[in-house]
């Protein structure tokens, strides 16, 4: 199972840092979504997470599954997966991040730049 690790190349890094190994693995498609998921239920099966993630192929959710295991992040249980402790630690690390990201489009709304024409027209 191929997924960014730690020291070596990855999107943005060819040294492979850690941050940025991190980044490009949630980077992925549907990679945050499935373990912001399973951090808000405790375990939930394939189909489970397949209803919650809405518009997420078989096919994509079972690559993600498999990298986020493969990277510590999610375990599985007979038919459930969990986030393990450290998948909840990222998950509790970045929930500010969310939280700025909110504050960040608010801010850019207000100031008419939401879609980004208007710093265009300056």
């Amino acid at each position: 199972m191929q997924f960014p690790k730690p020291g070596s190349p990855v999107r943005g890094s060819k040294s492979g840092q850690p941050l940025m190994a991190l980044f490009d693995l949630l980077g992925r498609h549907w990679a945050m979504g499935i373990l912001w998921n399973l951090c808000a239920d405790d375990l939930m099966t394939f189909g489970n997470l397949e209803k919650k993630c809405e518009t997420i192929t078989p096919s994509t959710l079972s690559k993600r599954l498999k990298e986020l295991q493969a990277a510590g992040f999610i375990e599985k249980e007979g038919r459930h997966y969990r986030a393990t402790a450290l998948g909840r630690n990222l998950h509790t690390t970045l929930v500010p991040l969310s939280e700025l990201s909110v504050a960040w489009s608010e801010a850019l709304e207000g100031r008419g730049l939401a879609d980004g024409k208007a710093i265009l027209e300056k």
